[in-house]
């Protein structure tokens, strides 16, 4: 409890752990005995643990610590998720509190394992920016951001609420109300250039979920207006490399009789599917709806204009 940021007197930790005034005392002087930097605040009368200290983790089991092990190391690989090599420490840290006999089981295993993400943007030079999000958005407060807006094709400069930092396929994002659009939007941290921290308080929805704002989308930019049923017949040749992964979270398929596979889903918007379709060459055809069908063929069109030209 008093791990988790929030400070409490002596009287309410006892009734929380149903135990004596005396004892909480106790277990108090104990965590000062073994070094852990509790902190009293004399007016309030409540003590509290400062949210940089973590007790160290206790009973693993040999799962639970091998899956730790392999996410924190493999996680905080550079070519993995930026920003987050301090996992691979944490796994080595991790590893020393294990009782011995699992050391040499849990290292021959884990060294067994990879985790291959897609190709992910390295970030480099942006480590400052991704902090200063962060801070913002746990002190609560407005950043000001130059970003270069590959859509408007420009330098921008804007105010942002940021409300969440999202990792998505190759790239973090900041999601949040922009002065300039004055609506929510996705901006990739990579195409920030400058930042600065305000003072004007972060407003944010009570009820914001990422989840609801991408609402069917695709990948990660919803378009307006009403979302689309699609409909994809895939040949038999790629039918079961589809059929096996969960694209979307509400996609349908159903097998034809020739081997082909149809897969049904409900987007947010066409132009980002249409990029995944195009994907699979004349392996994937639209079935419906004939604008998804139209924008397939004159890219279609287009990309079979420029192998015509002469190399």
């Amino acid at each position: 409890m008093l791990q988790g940021g929030q400070a409490y007197n002596a009287q309410a930790l006892a009734e929380l752990c149903g135990v004596t005034r005396r004892t909480i005392f106790r277990d108090l002087e104990a965590l000062r005995d073994a070094d852990v930097p509790l902190q009293y605040d004399e007016q309030r009368g409540s003590y509290q643990i400062p949210g940089h200290f973590f007790l160290p983790p206790t009973q693993f089991t040999t799962e639970e610590a091998f899956a730790m092990l392999v996410l924190s190391r493999q996680m905080g690989d550079r070519r993995s998720i930026p920003f987050y090599a301090a996992a691979q420490s944490a796994a080595d840290k991790l590893a020393n509190t294990l009782p011995q006999r699992f050391v040499a089981y849990l290292r021959s295993v884990t060294s067994a394992v990879r985790i291959r993400l897609d190709a992910t943007n390295s970030l480099v030079g942006q480590e400052r920016i991704y902090e200063q999000l962060l801070a913002a958005i746990s002190s609560r407060c407005c950043v000001r951001m130059r970003y270069e807006s590959l859509h408007e094709q420009r330098q921008i400069q804007t105010k942002l609420h940021p409300y969440r930092l999202l990792f998505h396929q190759h790239s973090w994002y900041v999601i949040g109300r922009s002065s300039v659009h004055r609506e929510v939007r996705t901006f990739n941290v990579s195409r920030i250039r400058k930042i600065q921290i305000l003072e004007e308080p972060l407003r944010m929805p009570k009820n914001f979920r990422i989840e609801s704002h991408l609402r069917n989308a695709w990948r990660l930019n919803p378009e307006p207006g009403p979302d689309r049923n699609v409909k994809i017949r895939f040949s038999p040749k790629v039918a079961r490399n589809v059929e096996e992964v969960q694209w979307h979270k509400t996609q349908q398929t159903q097998r034809l009789e020739d081997g082909a596979l149809d897969f049904t889903v409900t987007v947010s918007g066409l132009q980002e599917i249409s990029w995944w379709i195009l994907g699979y060459a004349d392996e994937a055809e639209v079935i419906e709806p004939l604008e998804l069908r139209e924008i397939i063929r004159q890219r279609a069109e287009r990309l079979l204009a420029v192998y015509k030209r002469p190399t």
